[in-house]
């Protein structure tokens, strides 16, 4: 069972909200599958040096553009001019994350309208595949962007706890588990000697 219907039969004022994270993941999927196309093109024409240096390519179109070297900003623009469908699936990436950071509600959703549109007709495989899935969800991502959600928080509580779990591995018993779990997570401070 879907578990979207399960939260509207059990739930049935609840606003479903998507996180924005896995929808900006869904685009980094669908961007790396043109990487991969373009790559193989090249391994088939058999450019080896061009598909070398596409292989080098991945980090440079997946990182924020805030957060690239100064080598990943050359090869972002070398992108742009060698490749101009790598560089537009990179665009869409971008612009579909940045629809998320728009404080202003009614301009994200007009933002996700336009790269709904963009998305629609860039003739790129992956990306008009991904435009039918977001206007599939399209309820749930405005119930988003109105609301302001995001399981960010519950992510990295998860997270935290499957490293404990990993670390905890050989223990004895499950209690010594628990008792790291909630000494990390759990918001316990408990008396130790030499603190007030």
């Amino acid at each position: 069972m879907d578990h979207t219907r399960v939260v509207a039969e059990r739930c049935p004022t609840a606003v479903l909200c998507l996180d924005p994270f896995h929808v900006v993941a869904l685009a980094s999927t669908a961007l790396d599958q043109v990487r991969r196309e373009v790559w193989n093109e090249a391994r088939r024409s058999g450019d080896k040096s061009g598909a070398r240096w596409l292989k080098g390519a991945r980090w440079a179109l997946w990182k924020r553009p805030e957060r690239l070297s100064e080598r990943q900003q050359a090869k972002l623009a070398s992108i742009a001019v060698v490749n101009r469908r790598l560089y537009r699936a990179y665009l869409l990436k971008e612009q579909l994350r940045l629809v998320f950071h728009e404080p202003d509600s009614a301009a994200a959703i007009a933002l996700l309208d336009a790269w709904l549109s963009w998305a629609r007709r860039c003739r790129i495989a992956s990306f008009v595949k991904l435009a039918k899935t977001i206007k599939q969800h399209y309820q749930g991502i405005v119930a988003t962007l109105t609301h302001r959600l995001s399981n960010a928080r519950t992510e990295a509580v998860n997270t935290t706890l499957r490293l404990i779990t990993r670390r905890a591995y050989g223990f004895h018993s499950a209690d010594a588990l628990i008792a790291l779990a909630m000494l990390t997570v759990g918001g316990l401070r408990p008396s130790l000697p030499g603190r007030a």
